[in-house]
């Protein structure tokens, strides 16, 4: 399938970065408040999971920092309400460290996991660290909102894969992955690799988290899920997304 660029649009001046905090602890969130207006981003704060929900529906920000320990409604949550409508990025702020609680909120749908205590720095970078990885579904976009692939079309803008005009349900890192595939065609990673890039976290040992994903893209998108001619594994290496000329 021809790729045909999209028509370029008149610059714009570039908006600043609109940041949710959520956050019980007053002298930390304010801190954190401060920390995040000085570089630059625009801060709305909420101390509590409910009121961050109020606060998100209000005014849908770019990047959410959410406690996982909230009153009222915990981060767990409300992430989980915000991923039935969204796939704003989404990092978890928390005291509880352990291996668990970390893949729990990664795989709920959390684009980042940051522990308690943490610096500012730290938590600046991995802002914009997620704000780049975020983008790989805006500049995929580039080549076309809708791509048709294997059996599947693909609406990038939407964020969406559809099967015979039926919307598949897929979790936002399985469509996350997909537009990183579809943005880097031909081009092999491994599953390491791919944590890394979609996922933002390098974690010995669950690198099955890509092989699961890829298995529901598969289900979605293949004929034969089994004999894929899109979503293609490179024996010993990892994955590849290829198209037909």
């Amino acid at each position: 399938m021809a790729i045909t660029p999209l028509p370029q649009s008149d610059a714009v001046p570039e908006q600043p970065i609109k940041i949710l905090l959520v956050e019980d602890e007053r002298a930390l969130r304010e801190a954190l408040a401060d920390a995040l207006t000085g570089e630059g981003f625009v801060v709305t704060q909420a101390d509590t999971g409910a009121a961050g929900l109020a606060a998100f529906r209000a005014a849908p920000p770019d990047l959410i920092l959410l406690d996982l320990m909230l009153p009222e409604m915990g981060g767990i949550e409300v992430c989980r309400s915000i991923r039935s409508s969204s796939h704003v990025p989404i990092i978890m702020v928390t005291a509880k460290a352990s291996e668990t609680d970390r893949i729990s909120g990664l795989d709920l749908g959390a684009d980042d996991y940051v522990t308690k205590p943490f610096s500012s720095r730290e938590l600046i970078a991995r802002i914009r660290a997620v704000l780049r990885r975020a983008d790989v579904g805006v500049s995929s976009a580039a080549v076309g909102s809708r791509l048709r692939i294997a059996e599947a079309e693909i609406d990038l803008e939407g964020q969406r894969v559809l099967r015979d005009g039926t919307v598949v349900h897929l979790k936002p890192k399985a469509f996350q992955l997909l537009a990183f595939l579809i943005e880097n065609t031909g081009r092999v990673y491994t599953r390491e690799q791919l944590l890394d890039k979609v996922w933002g976290y390098d974690y010995a040992g669950e690198t099955r988290t890509v092989d699961v994903h890829m298995h529901a893209l598969r289900q979605a998108m293949e004929a034969i899920p089994a004999e894929p001619v899109a979503l293609q594994t490179v024996r010993g290496i990892g994955y590849v997304l290829r198209r037909p000329a």
